[in-house]
């Protein structure tokens, strides 16, 4: 097969579920398959391409004039008729050629904007409302993350079940348990963070409902004993002031703590360093960073909605978002109870196991052949 992907998420959205997803497949498509050739779309300087071996090609793109990811790879790159058996999108089909006239297939990881519009930005709307449609008449099979966004899928846009193919992400290989007396020692001289803490890592988004746990933590302080902190991780989107501002009505802006965008080679040290991950989400396609929190040997609370419990099966305690009491209860449970937490870790870090970026290339090759008819 001549298999072409449009790699640019890999550079500009690296650090997101997007864009650790298309590097991460881009990287393990050239661990596993020396048959097939490739040719990937990449900006320059992605610290990818000059791994890649003799079967992959690189064409090189420039760098959009917008700095909103969206408006970037909404302009499609011009693949050649004769380039490509198959051409794979993963960036929800965002930036899909109505001209090329091969196989086509997107990742489209979820359609958190037709079921919680409210919650993704206003040019990702507009971009998602006005080209899905013509997208996916065009598509001749859709990847997803979980077999949860599959059903979704399917039923929103009408679309075959069997031309829907699933697979799972993975966390990344930085990911994995550490010294935890360094890692404090390491945050606490960078990041001047000292005490333990409780953590998230996410967007900032409303259906994350980093409220809900902002309000459940203001209660936990009042019964644990202990200094705790909360950490809440990511890039200060729009909603931050609204966060900030909730903590400084509950009186607890001393301890919760926004750090901002962490780079990759630190996150795994929150990571260890933490007593705990909570990842409340409303809604999630996949919901990569419980499994990160897992690989790396921390106990994780969840969401028990959309794809959560799939994903994390009974490795992690799945309470009701919209409680902030089941919050509360579960975060004083695991900081209080040694065997819930040495529990949790275990088999957290087992079920976490299950999931490699190795299996999902191989996954996204059969997807290849069935689209091509070729299995």
């Amino acid at each position: 097969m001549k298999i072409s992907i449009d790699g640019r998420a890999a550079k500009w959205y690296r650090g997101t579920g997007i864009g650790t997803y298309t590097y991460q497949l881009i990287n393990n498509l050239n661990q596993i398959d020396f048959l097939n050739d490739y040719l990937v779309f990449l900006p320059e300087n992605s610290n990818i391409e000059n791994n890649l071996h003799k079967n992959f090609d690189i064409s090189l793109v420039k760098d959009g004039i917008s700095e909103n990811f969206w408006e970037q790879v909404r302009v499609p790159n011009i693949l050649k008729d004769e380039s490509a058996d198959i051409y794979h999108v993963p960036q929800n089909g965002v930036g899909l050629s109505n001209k090329v006239s091969c196989k086509k297939v997107i990742t489209l990881h979820d359609i958190i904007p037709l079921r919680m519009p409210e919650t993704v930005s206003h040019r990702y709307l507009k971009i998602f409302n006005e080209e899905m449609p013509n997208i996916l008449d065009s598509t001749s099979g859709i990847i997803t993350v979980s077999e949860f966004s599959k059903q979704d899928i399917a039923k929103q846009f009408n679309y075959p079940l069997e031309n829907i193919f699933v697979t799972h992400l993975a966390a990344e290989e930085v990911y994995t348990p550490l010294n935890k007396i360094h890692s404090k020692e390491y945050l606490k001289k960078k990041y001047g963070i000292s005490d333990d803490f409780i953590l998230y890592v996410g967007g900032f988004s409303p259906r994350k409902n980093i409220l809900g746990l902002i309000e459940a933590f203001s209660i936990l302080v009042k019964s644990h004993k202990s200094p705790i902190n909360l950490v809440i991780l990511g890039k200060q989107g729009p909603s931050y002031d609204k966060y900030k501002t909730r903590t400084l009505e509950l009186n607890i802006s001393d301890k919760v703590i926004f750090p901002g965008f962490i780079e990759l080679n630190d996150m795994p040290i929150f990571y260890n360093a933490s007593r705990l991950f909570v990842y409340p989400s409303f809604y999630e396609g996949f919901g990569l960073p419980p499994v990160e929190a897992m690989a790396s040997g921390t106990p994780v609370i969840a969401s028990n909605l959309t794809s959560v419990p799939e994903i994390l099966g009974d490795s992690a305690l799945l309470i009701n978002p919209s409680s902030v009491d089941e919050i509360k209860n579960s975060m004083l449970n695991i900081l209080e109870d040694k065997v819930l937490t040495l529990n949790l870790i275990n088999k957290g870090f087992i079920h976490s196991s299950k999931y490699s970026w190795k299996k999902t290339a191989y996954d996204t090759l059969d997807a290849y052949k069935s689209i091509c008819n070729l299995t």
